[in-house]
């Protein structure tokens, strides 16, 4: 059994979707962060960054934060969605990594200039948006002959789809980006992410 703490946010979403996918066993437990709940003593002793998500698997006792991390845990402990082959295993890592410093930092900085900001600052906004939309391209280029981000399903494919599937949200499109919107579509439609995006 996963105790897995989370929130409705992108990154929390990496972890139920995998969770999902790899038929996991697990217990939600929410974490609040517009009321401050990652802050309590409880949850710092389990990440001390304050962040969401973070996992215990009660199967090891190991604790686990930082959803990248999380994701390779995952995926060792059940031998899916990460290659053994060391070829394909540092394609998937490199897209993985290219996802925890890039998509989501850049695209979470976008967010928050669009929506949350107590005042509109255009140049930030410029800056993140034009960045997101570089990324997307980077994305789309290796979608265009790829079916998933690295040939066939992953956890490179698992952290970055909550991240892209807001693009309505963040008030973009995708329509410049026929593989990226391609791929979304197909993320979409797999019965477990569907399960995972709705978590908490």
């Amino acid at each position: 059994m996963i105790d897995l703490y989370t929130f409705t946010t992108p990154n929390g979403r990496k972890a139920s979707i995998m969770l999902e996918e790899v038929q996991l066993p697990y217990n939600v437990h929410v974490i609040d962060i517009t009321k401050d709940d990652q802050f309590t003593p409880e949850y710092i002793a389990i990440n001390p960054n304050s962040k969401i998500p973070a996992i215990i698997d009660q199967d090891t006792g190991i604790t686990v934060f930082e959803s990248g991390a999380i994701l390779i845990y995952l995926a060792e402990k059940t031998g899916k969605l990460l290659p053994t082959d060391q070829k394909q295993r540092f394609q998937v890592l490199e897209w993985l990594m290219l996802q925890m410093g890039s998509v989501g930092p850049m695209f979470g900085q976008l967010n928050h200039f669009k929506k949350f900001a107590p005042k509109e600052i255009p140049y930030a906004i410029q800056r993140y948006e034009k960045e997101t939309l570089r990324l997307y391209g980077v994305l789309d280029q290796q979608l265009a002959n790829n079916e998933f981000l690295c040939g066939d399903y992953s956890i490179a494919d698992i952290a970055t789809y909550p991240w892209v599937a807001i693009y309505e949200f963040q008030g973009l499109t995708l329509d410049n980006h026929p593989y990226l919107k391609r791929w979304v579509e197909t993320m979409q439609q797999r019965p477990a992410v569907q399960r995972g995006m709705s978590v908490p």
